[in-house]
């Protein structure tokens, strides 16, 4: 640790001492928090099924066409081998399941199984680094209606349900090989533009195809079953099938993780408040941490007060164990690799924002009726030198300080991004 850094942190740590905090615990905690990052930022969700995949669809689209996109599993894995060498920490990677290897042959959504994954396995499990997973039901044929798992077609349906199963499979033999349980997360693009005559009966069809997905139990060591909502979507902006409120009680029913997207929701309210009020009843939730501006546009996040609020629910609780954190969006109108490295260092910022808060104090004044100073010392918190303790943590885990880190993006992005047409 250079002498300057050194000096800071040492400073930094004796004032929040003074409130009761230990930045060395901080640290350990923040060290044990792996984030799943999103496969699809670095080649803007096209996937491997079929060579030059454009448009997404199924309600994703993705803005901008900055240069060096990947455009093979070995271009995305060596990228995003790059990007955690510029966060500090160990994390884990989510993948969808248009991201097998395929090998030039056509294998269906309903015929996918973990031969497309050896390649991801292998690779994972030398970096030591765990895998989560995503069914695909998206930029196919079968979901041009803008139906899949709640399709009025049985053997629209009966396609989806096989995908949702094999995916099951992927992903438990994921976690097994791995030793490191997989989340399977579903998210379907289910929905109608305009006002639907019905609403009742594709709600009913997708919780039948749910069931028939889930039947087979998991083991909880290798894999957990998620589901994830939304409000609207391009396409869906009328109606979505499978909307917060249908999966929340499926996931209270069935004992599932909930998945909570932070551009999923209406811009006033909070997906902090949300998962205090989940928790309530259920074991476990995944996160997918974005920042929409208006609307679900996957930004890539910021260190805003909706990220803060987030990280601090999940720490101040102490509820680590029980949430998964992963991130989900999609810019690529900058450098991908940039996006995530970005993304994950603020993520983790703000989790250590909330690790050095003397929510013991806070917590007192409120329980004792002193919102004044509740307020005051929530204000004087944000100016805390939670920088100097970031800085000594990037340091520990042999990670850059500062934008050191963009200088080495910048220079992947002259010898290998560039080079690619």
């Amino acid at each position: 640790m250079s002498s300057n850094i050194e000096k800071s942190y040492e400073i930094a740590r004796e004032r929040y001492a003074s409130l009761g905090v230990d930045t060395e615990r901080a640290l350990a905690a923040l060290a044990g928090i792996p984030i799943s990052i999103h496969c699809w930022q670095g080649d803007d969700v096209g996937g491997f099924e079929s060579a030059g995949a454009g448009d997404p669809g199924g309600g994703l689209a993705v803005t901008g066409n900055y240069p060096g996109r990947a455009r093979t599993p070995d271009e995305l894995r060596a990228d995003f081998g790059f990007a955690l060498k510029q966060i500090p920490g160990r994390h884990r990677i989510a993948l969808h399941a248009i991201y097998g290897e395929f090998g030039g042959k056509k294998v269906d959504r309903d015929a996918v199984g973990v031969d497309q994954f050896v390649g991801w396995i292998d690779w994972a499990k030398s970096l030591g680094i765990g895998i989560d997973f995503n069914p695909t039901f998206f930029a196919h044929p079968k979901a041009a209606s803008g139906f899949t798992l709640s399709s009025a077609d049985e053997s629209v349906r009966k396609f989806w349900i096989e995908h949702g199963k094999r995916s099951r499979e992927i992903a438990t033999e994921m976690g097994r090989r791995l030793g490191s349980v997989c989340v399977n997360n579903v998210w379907i693009p289910d929905g109608m533009k305009d006002v639907p005559a019905d609403r009742m009966s594709p709600r009913k069809r997708l919780e039948q195809s749910l069931d028939a997905i889930f039947a087979s139990p998991n083991d909880p060591k290798l894999l957990l079953d998620a589901v994830e909502g939304k409000l609207f979507g391009i396409g869906s902006e009328s109606y979505v099938v499978g909307m917060h409120e249908f999966y929340l009680g499926y996931c209270v029913k069935h004992r599932k993780l909930l998945t909570l997207d932070s551009g999923h929701f209406h811009p006033t309210e909070s997906m902090a408040d949300k998962i205090s009020s989940v928790l309530c009843h259920l074991d476990r939730v995944l996160l997918h941490v974005s920042r929409g501006v208006r609307w679900d546009s996957d930004h890539v996040i910021t260190l805003d007060d909706q990220l803060r609020e987030i990280a601090r629910e999940i720490v101040a609780n102490d509820v680590v164990g029980r949430v998964h954190i992963g991130l989900d969006y999609f810019d690529a109108s900058i450098n991908r690799v940039a996006a995530w490295t970005i993304g994950v260092r603020n993520a983790q910022k703000a989790l250590l924002i909330g690790l050095l808060e003397p929510t013991a104090k806070l917590r007192a004044l409120e329980a004792s009726g002193d919102y004044t100073a509740r307020l005051a010392w929530q204000e004087e918190v944000k100016s805390l030198p939670w920088g100097a303790v970031w800085d000594a943590f990037c340091v520990k885990h042999q990670a850059p300080v500062g934008p050191a880190w963009l200088d080495a993006v910048r220079g992947y992005e002259r010898d290998v991004l560039s080079r690619r047409s």
